[in-house]
């Protein structure tokens, strides 16, 4: 079939290798490949016959298998994830990714920002292309608080492809403002990460707020880049010794913060503040902002949800989300951000009412709702 390889080390490692390692012409020879397996195979498809030898083989989801879990702080760590097959390595820095973890049965799904940079391989992995995350513990967390104390390495997850808005441009401005606080670093750091690989690091401040020193995440990377770089500032603010980081301090912590190009990112109450602050000063267009986390202004009343094309049904409370629902009831629900940003998660209410977490808007038959941020206002059926 015209195919080199040297040996069952090389036929495994092109096996391995996403799709988009080969182009447009390896692509054309990989389907033909599939496409002849799959008549031979039937009624099983290739994948799975594929997923007996290699977890990762896999044409129709994306895969990948933790290869590193490494400690940041307390109740932080990075993981280092091998993607299988189909993954998109040409990501923006500053975007974030979909992980599914199979849990007790079930698969529990997040969406965490990348840490790497694009492309980024490690040699301390045989120079493999890698991408990393970071996670930290939160107390009503019972998925973040696994990946960071409970996760084996070796595990096989499931991605969803790179997204968002909240990414550096290229060539990036050339002054630039980071305004984060606890694990709203961590976009951040891809964008620190990808300049400081490519060489350029214009005039940049980093801000960055955390409970004590041990409570920073990449603290060490931090002072390393500071170091190396005369053009990065990284000024860290304490909020056990100092209190909360008081916006109005930035015309004496960063006297032109006027004048530089800001991505802010952590808790809400944050990001509204400077929202605000940026407003006031008549920048708001200068002011990129990412969420982690919406702000629920209304309860819904709950009921019986039922998922139309799978049958089921779940009786949820006014506070949790048709997306969190549906995922706890073994339905494969489309999600994205999860933050009611992307769109994503749209489906179709078939019957009944929902009621928008964010603003108290009702929902009923026949209109699409972002599952993410909606929650039962009665009984309702959604078309998934």
């Amino acid at each position: 079939m015209g195919l080199k390889v040297g040996g069952m080390r090389g036929l495994r490692e092109w096996l391995e290798a996403p799709v988009a390692e080969h182009g447009p012409a390896g692509r054309t020879r990989m389907e033909a490949l599939r496409g002849a397996a799959a008549r031979i195979t039937t009624p099983l498809l290739p994948d799975d016959y594929l997923h007996l030898v290699n977890p990762l083989w896999s044409a129709r989801e994306l895969r990948g298998r933790i290869v590193e879990v490494r400690k940041e702080t307390a109740d932080s760590a990075t993981l280092v994830i091998k993607p299988g097959w189909g993954f998109d390595f040409k990501f923006e820095p500053g975007q974030y990714i979909g992980i599914g973890v199979l849990v007790n049965g079930r698969w529990h799904w997040r969406s965490y920002s990348l840490t790497c940079p694009p492309d980024w391989t490690d040699p301390g992995h045989r120079s493999k292309r890698l991408i990393s995350i970071a996670v930290k513990a939160m107390p009503e967390g019972f998925l973040s608080s696994h990946l960071v104390s409970g996760v084996p390495v070796g595990s096989v997850v499931r991605l969803a492809a790179p997204q968002g808005g909240f990414v550096l441009p290229e060539p990036p401005p050339a002054k630039v403002l980071f305004l984060t606080a606890g694990s709203g670093i961590t976009p951040v750091m891809a964008m620190l990460r990808t300049m400081d690989r490519r060489g350029v690091v214009p005039d940049v401040v980093h801000v960055h707020s955390a409970r004590t020193p041990d409570d920073v995440m990449f603290g060490e990377e931090l002072r390393e880049l500071h170091e190396r770089h005369p053009s990065f500032t990284a000024d860290l603010h304490f909020t056990g010794e100092h209190g909360k980081l008081d916006l109005a301090e930035l015309d004496r912590r960063v006297p032109d913060w006027c004048e530089r190009d800001t991505w802010a990112c952590g808790p809400a109450a944050m990001l509204d503040s400077a929202e605000k602050h940026w407003a006031a000063a008549g920048i708001g267009e200068r002011l990129h902002v990412e969420r982690f986390e919406i702000e629920r202004s209304a309860v819904g009343e709950g009921g019986t949800v039922t998922f139309a094309k799978t049958g089921r049904s779940v009786e949820i409370d006014g506070a949790t989300s048709l997306l969190q629902a549906g995922e706890g009831a073994g339905v494969r629900m489309p999600f994205g951000c999860r933050m009611g940003i992307c769109q994503t998660c749209v489906v179709t209410i078939t019957d009944g009412h929902v009621r928008d977490l964010r603003n108290g808007n009702e929902h009923r038959a026949g209109d699409k709702v972002q599952t993410c941020i909606s929650a039962a206002a009665g009984d309702c059926t959604l078309d998934v």
